[in-house]
């Protein structure tokens, strides 16, 4: 088959181990984001299955339109609204998933809570300028982590805070609230008290129609002047605008964020880079070697199941 892998942009996937399994495929590997959608279907053409990373690629009715023998698109985790799904329906293309684990981001999200409490980007900063110790940090010991949505990666990260002696409270929905109860984990009485009582506040829900927008401007001014906000889920999730008039405004003072509105940032910078009081990474929450090798192993299968099935039919 001829296939197309868009947006590696580390260049990674042609050097996991995995990759072997696509040696009797012609493969391209796109490792730059193309934005423009004739652009994309017009360097696609040919490619009877494409392969996308997440949510980097938009692959719309505009591109499907102009990819006659595209037969198959295997998304790596869920498939959202950057995937025309009606679209591929109509149109017959089938469309596989693969799981990924929820350990890469639960280990990220607690690599941007424990460097924003300890000031650690400042702190580099200020070396490299020739200062020492400019600031005292914070543990995470003994603080409220207060965790929005209770799903794999929400309940994992708990499990970790707990270990290191964080006081765990959560917010969400009616089965966030029951498995955070059945665990021992403190229930917020309400909404604004569990903004209110943040030390550290993680938004680990899911995006979707019921949860896009789900933190208001009012939530975020709940929180405490030097409360944390770390969002490694996605940037829709907080209503437009709210979080960087929020940290204008010092409540929260400090916000960790791996997600934006538009990716990649590249050309134009996004207003929370002009911050002092945000750190900003480039969405590494699942971008981690060992996850790449789990969703492009199962990716893979994928393709040459499908392979095999249509070669018995005689459809490729």
């Amino acid at each position: 088959m001829k296939i197309a892998i868009l947006d590696d942009f580390q260049d990674a996937v042609r050097h996991l181990p995995c990759f072997e399994k696509m040696r009797h495929h012609d493969v391209r590997v796109m490792n730059q984001h193309v934005q423009d959608p004739q652009e994309l279907a017009r360097q696609l053409q040919g490619v009877q299955a494409l392969i996308l990373i997440r949510e980097r690629s938009w692959i719309q009715e505009e591109v499907l339109a102009l990819l006659p023998q595209l037969r198959l698109i295997v998304q790596t985790g869920k498939a959202g609204r950057h995937l025309d799904l009606e679209a591929c329906r109509r149109r017959g293309i089938v469309v596989q998933e693969t799981q990924g684990t929820s350990i890469a981001t639960v280990e990220f999200t607690l690599l941007m809570v424990l460097a924003a409490l300890r000031h650690f980007p400042q702190e580099v900063d200020h070396m490299r300028q020739g200062l020492w110790q400019r600031t005292l940090g914070r543990q995470l010991h003994g603080r409220t982590l207060a965790i929005l949505g209770l799903g794999r990666i929400g309940e994992r990260l708990a499990h970790v805070a707990q270990a290191m002696n964080a006081h765990i409270l959560v917010w969400g929905r009616q089965s966030s609230l029951d498995k955070a109860a059945a665990q021992g984990w403190e229930v917020a009485p309400s909404r604004s008290d569990f903004f209110a009582r943040a030390d550290v506040l993680c938004i680990t829900l899911r995006l979707n129609e019921h949860t896009q927008g789900h933190v208001t401007a009012d939530d975020l001014a709940h929180m405490k002047p030097d409360a944390i906000l770390v969002n490694t889920a996605r940037a829709e999730l907080i209503e437009p605008n709210a979080l960087h008039d929020a940290l204008v405004r010092g409540r929260p003072g400090f916000a960790a964020v791996d997600v934006y509105e538009q990716e990649p940032v590249t050309t134009v910078r996004h207003p929370l880079q002009d911050l002092p009081n945000c750190l900003c990474t480039p969405h590494l929450g699942f971008a981690e070697r060992d996850n790449f090798e789990h969703y492009f192993s199962q990716a893979f299968d994928h393709i040459n199941a499908y392979a095999n099935e249509a070669s018995k039919g005689q459809g490729l």
